[in-house]
């Protein structure tokens, strides 16, 4: 059966057995291209897909999947997920309702080059970066892109579905100059192939990672402290799990009690956006079929949202912001779209170090309590003089660090590595204690 087919089976099923169900059909296409000395060295091309059931039976919410469509497999699939239904206790569950959102593209021909022209894009970034001097060994150079297709419909009259994608170019290179020696990646990220430009990424990836060369420790002290936008997108990514509905309704989110209080300085304003077009998180509905908004998170430091599914609105007492996630294979989560901190009038150019770069997040930084511990590099400004500097430690709370943000830059950067883009600016806070190597 084709997916839509399996789907109008599904529901049809449900009915005759009187529970209620929604169905799930997600896709990824993955590719992946390396060039050594210009010619293709690895290509890579998976795809997985299937269909997820979720049925409510009774308050009771039992999950299954299956990758392959045929009505055997689709009757086991219904048949697994009523019983795991069974197996659970009864917490008024219930399927959200909703309507016809019809289909939408949102990549249209953004991933249609051919084969040899992809291949081209991974090997100009590769020739540009090797044409530097300072390059002492290229770790990989690669062209990846996904596509994703989401197809839902539920009992509850929930039908629609949605393509989107993603082209990236990624360099991670080595280099040297004298006898430092350093190491680093780079990303771009567009939903249009033909908005890569190889050259520009190399050129970003030398200054990037070449900035660092020639780094002497950082006497330990406290000091003026600027985040860069990348870290600053790291900080957003820990920021919100806390402002996730479902750490919320298992009690591990540190804003629990806070909605109207204040939990940032009055400089900070976030939002998650998944209608804001061309933006690589947007989307039309989320995965139970809600309609997409515009969210304001935290308003000028005041706490006004979290973001929620169906099912963590429910527990917790909240609307429903349309932020459900999952996968066929998965369970509900949420997840935020396009996750933005909101520009501010700038950072002068005083003293100070610039945080350009923080190691070792997922082993340093404690989602739930916001306290965060790690190995950092950076670039001080002295009298006019800027060098770099590196072996130093940083360490705060988030939380407390967010109160404390006494200027927001204006330098709106994305950064994709951290699980959902994020676009945010530099923050600066005037006192850090950095701990020198």
């Amino acid at each position: 059966m084709k997916v839509t087919e399996a789907k109008e089976w599904l529901l049809a099923e449900a009915a005759k057995r009187g529970v209620d169900l929604e169905v799930l059909s997600t896709s990824d296409r993955n590719l992946r291209l390396e060039t050594r000395g210009g010619e293709a060295s690895d290509v890579h091309s998976s795809t997985r897909s299937g269909i997820g059931l979720r049925v409510v039976d009774g308050g009771r919410t039992g999950y299954a999947s299956t990758e392959e469509l045929s009505e055997d497999a689709l009757a086991w699939a219904l048949d697994e997920a009523i019983e795991n239904a069974s197996l659970t206790p009864a917490n008024g569950a219930a399927l959200p309702a909703g309507g016809p959102l019809g289909r939408v593209d949102l990549l249209g021909e953004g991933l249609s080059a051919t084969m040899e022209d992809k291949l081209g894009s991974a090997a100009e970034l590769e020739e540009t970066l090797t044409a530097d001097p300072r390059l002492q060994a290229m770790q990989f150079g690669r062209y990846m892109e996904t596509e994703q297709r989401l197809e839902i419909g539920s009992s509850k009259g929930v039908d629609g579905g949605y393509r989107a994608g993603v082209a990236v170019l990624m360099a991670g290179i080595v280099m040297r100059e004298g006898e430092s020696v350093k190491q680093g990646y780079n990303l771009h990220a567009e939903g249009d192939y033909h908005q890569l430009e190889p050259g520009r990424t190399a050129l970003e990836t030398l200054d990037k990672v070449g900035r660092h060369l020639g780094a002497r420790p950082l006497e330990s002290g406290r000091r003026r402290a600027v985040f860069e936008p990348e870290v600053v997108g790291v900080l957003l990514q820990l920021l919100a799990f806390s402002l996730s509905g479902k750490a919320l309704a298992e009690g591990k989110s540190k804003l629990e009690g806070k909605l109207g209080q204040r939990v940032a300085s009055p400089l900070i304003t976030i939002v998650d956006d998944p209608t804001l077009p061309g933006a690589l998180g947007s989307r039309p509905f989320d995965s139970e079929g809600t309609a997409s908004r515009r969210l304001t998170l935290v308003e000028e430091g005041v706490l006004r949202s979290f973001m929620h599914n169906s099912e963590t609105a429910r527990r917790t007492g909240q609307p429903n912001t349309g932020h459900a996630s999952r996968t066929y294979a998965s369970t509900l989560g949420v997840k935020p779209s396009n996750l933005l901190l909101l520009p501010g009038q700038g950072i002068d150019g005083a003293d100070g170090v610039l945080i350009t770069d923080l190691m070792g997040v997922h082993a340093g930084a404690n989602p739930i309590s916001g306290d965060v511990s790690v190995q950092a590099m950076g670039l001080e400004s002295v009298g006019g003089e800027t060098f770099p500097v590196d072996d130093f430690a940083i360490s705060f709370n988030l939380f407390e660090l967010l109160q404390r943000v006494s200027a927001v830059g204006t330098d709106l950067t994305w950064s994709y590595g951290f699980g959902s883009p994020i676009q945010a600016p530099s923050l600066c806070v005037e006192d850090l204690s950095f701990a020198g190597g």
